[in-house]
């Protein structure tokens, strides 16, 4: 008798057991935080920026093009840049549309002219790079499966959403992201509506994925976002206990 009682014991704790594991939520390897990145070649900008931003223990992402253009002292501060822990990624060589460029050319003649000779040359300069982004955010399904043959991480553009739920710039567990602009003469960028993307991202435990281009103190253009809107992101990263993340970052967490 007591040998059937104990196998009974034995049998509820089981089930008990197993219906605590199907009941436990779905526990994500990552926790809510935020990706900085900076298109185009604004190299004594970000550097600039940098030296302010240096207090958050920040991370960015600056996607360099033209860098067969660039001095020898803007190449030494991009290495000073990788050294600190941040991401230096590409951008193609020439900044051209990638989608215009395929309707009359190869995409092989795209990255024989674009991409290559860029990878080539930056790895010359030892600088590391395995993540892409598109100028003007251009892509199309045949260029991704191409420049994921190169990178492992390939950033386009989310355009023109208004809902925060619905806005494509999180991560969702694939090589192909998007972002959202904070250039402050972007039609879609404000205060406002930021704070609504990084509050669904803490809250959901989403890693929100934001792009800009040339830093300053003051806007005097277009492709300009103020230091004061990347140091407010950078107090709400920190106060509210999120990371920064590059888009490299993202490969070790598929």
């Amino acid at each position: 008798m007591k040998k059937y009682f104990l196998i009974t014991q034995l049998l509820c704790a089981f089930l008990i057991l197993q219906s605590c594991e199907k009941e436990k939520p779905e526990i994500k390897p990552y926790r809510a935080g935020v990706i900085l990145s900076f298109d185009d070649a604004y190299i004594n900008e970000w550097y600039a920026t940098n030296q302010k931003l240096k207090k958050y223990s920040w991370k960015g992402t600056f996607c360099v093009c033209k860098i067969n253009r660039l001095k020898h002292y803007q190449i030494l501060k991009l290495l000073e840049l990788q050294k600190e822990g941040h991401e230096i990624a590409g951008h193609t060589l020439n900044h051209i549309n990638a989608v215009d460029y395929i309707r009359v050319h190869t995409i092989n003649e795209y990255m024989h002219q674009e991409i290559d000779p860029m990878l080539k040359l930056m790895n010359f300069y030892g600088l590391k790079v395995t993540s892409f982004a598109y100028p003007y955010g251009a892509r199309n399904e045949k260029l991704d499966a191409a420049l994921l043959q190169k990178f492992k991480i390939i950033r386009g553009r989310a355009f023109c959403e208004e809902n925060a739920a619905k806005q494509g710039c999180y991560f969702n567990e694939s090589n192909l992201v998007y972002s959202f602009s904070i250039d402050d003469t972007h039609n879609h960028f404000n205060i406002p509506h930021l704070l609504k993307l990084l509050d669904y991202a803490k809250k959901n435990d989403k890693i929100l994925i934001l792009n800009s281009h040339k830093t300053v103190e003051n806007v005097t253009g277009d492709y300009q976002t103020k230091d004061a809107t990347l140091e407010y992101i950078c107090k709400y990263i920190k106060r509210n206990h999120m990371r920064f993340y590059t888009l490299s970052d993202l490969d070790k967490l598929e």
